[in-house]
């Protein structure tokens, strides 16, 4: 299967991208399956390389990393990067800045789009 998951949620304060994060890695870890994760909106912030989080709080940058490990390719919305002031060298290097285009590229190649 080829499966897209396009993340919009807030990094933290809702476990909406982290669950999408999580079904990226499962699916991902299936050899039969193909993943992309597109991140829109807040949940660019999930992309953050070195993020700082309390004790016992997930770290979605070493989420992104696992997906990747995986084969999942992981874009970011570059417009959505741009209004928080996100540089691409902020990014882990498993994510990279990504357009709207790529995204509508994603979509046709998709099998199932799941949103989060």
């Amino acid at each position: 299967m080829k499966a897209l998951i396009i993340a919009n949620g807030p990094a933290y304060g809702s476990e909406t991208t982290w669950n999408a994060l999580r079904l990226a890695g499962s699916l991902a870890r299936r050899e039969h399956n193909e993943v992309k994760v597109f991140f829109m909106g807040d949940a660019v912030v999930a992309a953050l390389a070195g993020q700082k989080v309390p004790d016992g709080y997930y770290h979605l940058d070493r989420m992104v990393q696992a997906a990747a490990r995986h084969g999942a390719e992981v874009g970011c919305c570059g417009t959505c990067l741009d209004a928080r002031g996100i540089a691409d060298s902020a990014l882990t290097p498993e994510a990279r800045r990504s357009t709207l285009e790529e995204l509508s590229d994603w979509t046709e190649w998709a099998d199932k789009v799941i949103t989060f």
